[in-house]
């Protein structure tokens, strides 16, 4: 079975956050599918109409230099075009590559970006609290720097006192 040929870390490893969506990288999918990208594209060029521009989207350079610092191949930094699926789109190219790898590949995949999903829903929560608690101490940093400033002022020794001149003495003395 394919399970034990794609760990599920390894997909998910490769599902990215671009432009809002999560999404995967042709090149990828391809060596998901065991297939090659020529392969992959020109399945998905026979049948366009399938891929519209919220499943299927080609990156733009900087993108793609973007992500080349996250991925490590330096294939898809010299690359001349890469596409990245949504999950809609990759749903989508189980209709179009039919090998028993490919739907096999696809129903990982699927459960991958469904596990992500999950994880996100979860931590939401998480994340919200986390925002109110940064505010909240936000405004404390404030006062802390304020208060810290002040024990600061405290602590520094007293100005010197100006340099006392001597009183000179006019008018007579008696000796004595």
């Amino acid at each position: 079975m394919i399970k034990e040929l794609i760990p599920q870390e390894v997909i998910e490893r490769r599902i990215f956050l671009l432009r809002g969506q999560k999404i995967m990288l042709h090149t990828h999918l391809s060596g998901l599918y065991a297939v090659t990208t020529s392969a992959l594209m020109q399945a998905v060029r026979r049948n366009i109409e399938r891929f519209p521009e919220d499943f299927m989207f080609a990156l733009t350079r900087e993108e793609i230099m973007n992500l080349s610092q996250i991925v490590i191949s330096s294939k898809i930094r010299h690359a001349p075009n890469i596409y990245a699926f949504t999950e809609q789109g990759v749903a989508m190219l189980s209709s179009v590559l039919r090998s028993k790898r490919a739907i096999q590949a696809n129903i990982l995949i699927m459960r991958a970006f469904t596990r992500l999903r999950g994880l996100l829903f979860a931590h939401k929560e998480l994340l919200a609290r986390i925002e109110s608690l940064e505010k909240r101490y936000s405004e404390h940093d404030a006062t802390v720097k304020s208060m810290f400033e002040a024990i600061k002022k405290l602590l520094e020794p007293p100005p010197a006192p100006p340099p006392v001149k001597e009183k000179v003495i006019t008018g007579f003395r008696a000796k004595r």
